[in-house]
């Protein structure tokens, strides 16, 4: 499969690989200028500087990174979030940190992964 991905432009952020042959997902990186701290059940919008083509019939899956997780409490508020095939805007991240102590994202920090999966749409029967 071949997704078409667009840099936004602000901040030089690498394109996606995946890290080994066996890997189900690819990394999402923080395109911030300023690292950004979250507090204790803070939550933030974190952009990815990346506008991907998802192709019609699949979509992308955003979840959160496990050893971030299991560190320090970090996870996405959404998870996991969509990125529908149809949408062409910059995929954004809500972070949330449910760890106890602050917890920096500085830039290019690997906050989330992507798993590219098939969908199907359903249609409906009023019974």
């Amino acid at each position: 499969m071949h997704i078409r991905v667009k840099r936004t432009g602000l901040i030089e952020v690498p394109i996606p690989k995946y890290q080994t042959s066996g890997s189900a997902g690819f990394d999402l990186c923080a395109a911030i200028s300023e690292s950004i701290t979250l507090r204790s059940a803070d939550r933030q919008l974190i952009p990815t500087g990346l506008i991907f083509e998802i192709p019609e019939g699949y979509e992308g899956q955003i979840r959160p990174r496990s050893g971030l997780a299991l560190k320090y409490g970090l996870s996405i508020v959404n998870t996991p979030g969509t990125l529908d095939s149809d949408y062409r805007g910059e995929l954004c991240v809500i972070l949330i940190n449910h760890g106890r102590d602050p917890y920096t994202i500085h830039p290019l920090h690997r906050i989330a992964q992507m798993v590219i999966t098939k969908v199907e749409q359903a249609s409906f029967e009023l019974v």
